[in-house]
């Protein structure tokens, strides 16, 4: 393998991961502790990062990580990492979703059950000689109802477990919709009612602008008296303040919780309270997790860096549940459409307007379009425009994107068809689809059909329809020591126009090109070079 990636390990990660990243021919693995001045120091030399929440990557981090493609996060939170401008210098962040589900709804329960029997309270007790049976009368949680704020990955797997406890279970998430969740017993709910309902709350969705501070001081008058709350998810979900307010004045009889707003949770008002067991952000700390979690970021980055699959990452268009080998053959057909649409085009690239015809291309309006336009940018920029920051590259250099219907293209069962204008007036259509369902193939030009493959060494050329141009074409190359590995042309009548596709094996040079185009018969051409098709 020609190119080596580093890659900086600013965490714990299990010996089978880092097995597994040094024997992976083509990466370089370099350990470091997660200091933000030592990172700052040496970030110009890593093409990867996998880290934890102990390091924040901010705009100041990436703005010195000029190789940076990668950053991998270990487990679901993406809290301290910049992904806005991770985005604009076109760096992927990726997290492992779901690999800790188990541990982490397993640990719900831990701390429900300790909640609810009063369990740390009789344990410390105990261990300083106080034998206090009757001081703890907890409550079972068979019968109860139990609220659960976010139905994702983890919270079905709570909901599961609690149905086995002969718990109601209710939830409230805004993102979902019945018909998902019938097969678990849940029921969902209103926040509201959620709230007025549940004897356990458990917090299970994602940190975002919309759940900051969602369980608030409104939001726990509104809570049933003598409820208790659990959070593994997120600390900024809560507002401690308000939390603990309701905890002293005895309106929630409890609380679990395992994550702070901020960590270590040094400030925070809840640490010490008699009703709040408090454990430091370790609801995925099991071996299994740790596992899980470490082998799976190790591979999602190396696969990453290689292009070989992009999985769970956050900035990127591909749709989850989607794999990405399925798609790159209709990602490399796009990227090759833009790449043409740059080299044809007569002058600067203003508008864009994309449309997609067939059932395999549905859900992948938002990953074509910016494989498109990174196919166009990408003679210009190179590597420094991706499939993260294409949109926002183009929007720079005032390229407008549209969907549309209605193009005058050709039939083709699954086809994806791009139009541009460009600055001085006048525009042009190109199309494609793939043969095989792998193989992507140009088949249409503005009016003129073909059938190319849009790889290696094209001379396009517009010419008059008129007898001799093969034999003239072939005998000036061939002269030059220029083999013509195939040719496609397109006509729209009888001695009119035509369109002819060339595929060479040498490229032509820049004299020869001239002469080809000074031919009486020639109205244009152009000569692309696009680099070899990856296999799938």
């Amino acid at each position: 393998m020609d190119v080596t990636y580093t890659i900086f390990v600013t965490t714990t990660l299990t010996g089978e991961a880092l097995d597994f990243l040094r024997r992976t021919e083509g990466i370089e693995v370099r350990i470091l502790p997660p200091n933000r001045a030592e990172v700052l120091r040496l970030i110009g030399e890593a093409d990867g990062l996998i880290i934890r929440d102990e390091l924040e990557i901010d705009a100041e981090l990436l703005a010195s990580a000029k190789r940076l493609k990668v950053v991998g996060r270990v487990g679901v939170g993406l809290a301290g990492i910049d992904i806005e401008a991770a985005t604009a210098r076109g760096v992927m962040v990726m997290h492992t979703p779901g690999v800790n589900a188990i541990s982490t709804a397993e640990y719900t329960f831990a701390l429900m059950l300790a909640l609810a029997r009063q369990v740390v309270a009789a344990h410390t007790e105990l261990g300083r000689g106080l034998w206090l049976r009757q001081a703890h009368i907890g409550v079972e949680l068979y019968g109860k109802v139990l609220g659960i704020i976010g139905i994702g990955r983890v919270g079905r797997r709570v909901a599961e477990r609690a149905i086995a406890f002969g718990m109601d279970v209710i939830a409230y998430d805004p993102y979902v919709a019945e018909a998902q969740i019938a097969d678990l017993r849940v029921k969902l709910v209103g926040f509201e009612e959620l709230l007025r309902r549940s004897d356990f709350i458990s917090v299970h969705c994602a940190y975002t602008p919309e759940t900051a501070n969602l369980l608030n001081a409104e939001a726990f008058k509104h809570m049933k008296a003598g409820a208790r709350l659990i959070n593994v998810a997120h600390g900024g979900v809560v507002n401690e303040a308000a939390l603990a307010a309701a905890l002293r004045s005895g309106r929630l009889s409890g609380a679990a919780l395992d994550v702070f707003a901020s960590e270590p949770p040094t400030d925070s008002p809840l640490i010490g309270l008699p009703n709040v067991i408090h454990t430091p952000h370790m609801g995925d700390a099991t071996l299994e997790a740790q596992r899980d979690l470490s082998i799976q970021i190790a591979r999602q980055v190396c696969d990453a860096l290689f292009g070989v699959d992009y999985r769970n990452i956050v900035n990127m268009p591909f749709m989850p549940g989607r794999a990405f080998d399925a798609m790159q053959p209709y990602l490399q057909l796009a990227e090759r459409i833009g790449a043409l649409h740059h080299y044809l085009a007569r002058g600067r690239i203003r508008r864009v307007a994309v449309e997609y015809k067939g059932e395999e291309l549905d859900g992948l309006v938002k990953p074509l379009t910016v494989a498109l336009l990174k196919g166009m940018l990408a003679p210009v920029l190179g590597e420094s425009v991706n499939y993260i920051n294409a949109p926002l590259v183009a929007m720079e250099r005032g390229i407008h994107v549209t969907q549309t219907k209605g193009l005058d293209v050709v039939d083709y069962t699954n086809l994806v068809s791009c139009q541009v204008h460009w600055e001085g007036g006048g525009g042009q259509v190109i199309s494609g689809a793939l043969f095989n369902r792998r193989e992507p193939r140009i088949v249409q030009i503005d009016e003129y059909r073909s059938d190319f493959v849009p790889s290696g060494i094209l001379l396009i050329f517009g010419s008059y329809d008129v007898p001799g141009v093969i034999g003239k074409v072939g005998t000036l190359l061939g002269n030059n020591g220029i083999n013509i590995a195939a040719w496609r042309t397109g006509r729209k009548t009888k001695g009119g126009q035509t369109l002819t596709v060339l595929t060479l094996d040498q490229p032509m040079p820049d004299d020869l090109l001239e002469r080809f185009r000074a031919l009486d018969f020639v109205r244009h051409a152009t000569q692309v070079n696009l680099p070899e098709l990856a296999q799938s």
